[in-house]
């Protein structure tokens, strides 16, 4: 995997301000808004600022918590998890391995067979439909 090296700048001319702020300044959108969350077509899920595929349409489940959640990536070697301590919360922020966007948060209360819950903002991700 080719690591992905941009200043800050070439990222605020290549991403939206919204999109921007939630992949490079560890933003959120607000539940229930992003485009994602209530979508279930079959397919793969990319990283909007490097494109590497990160979670399929097989792993989605509906959470009801107003995000995007997946059990599990394509592979563990392409999220990186590391503690999140903002908000007065202790949390696992979950980053592109590719080029280090915030994706969202991985929580222990998801479904089998993994029991985690991959909470994943729709703005770091575009999705290509299976054919």
């Amino acid at each position: 995997m080719k690591k992905v090296h941009k200043t800050k700048q070439e990222w605020q001319q290549e991403l939206d301000p919204e999109t921007y702020r939630i992949t490079r300044e560890a933003g959120t959108e607000a539940p229930f808004t992003g485009k994602y969350d209530d979508f279930f077509e079959s397919g793969a899920y990319s990283c909007v600022c490097c494109g590497e595929t990160l979670f399929t349409s097989d792993t989605k489940f509906d959470a009801g918590c107003g995000w995007p959640s997946f059990t599990a990536p394509v592979n563990q070697e392409i999220v990186e998890e590391k503690t999140d301590t903002s908000h007065f919360m202790v949390r696992t922020e979950v980053l592109c391995n590719n080029c280090q966007a915030h994706l969202g948060h991985v929580f222990p209360d998801g479904p089998a067979p993994t029991g985690l819950r991959y909470c994943i903002n729709s703005k770091s991700l575009t999705f290509k439909k299976n054919k």
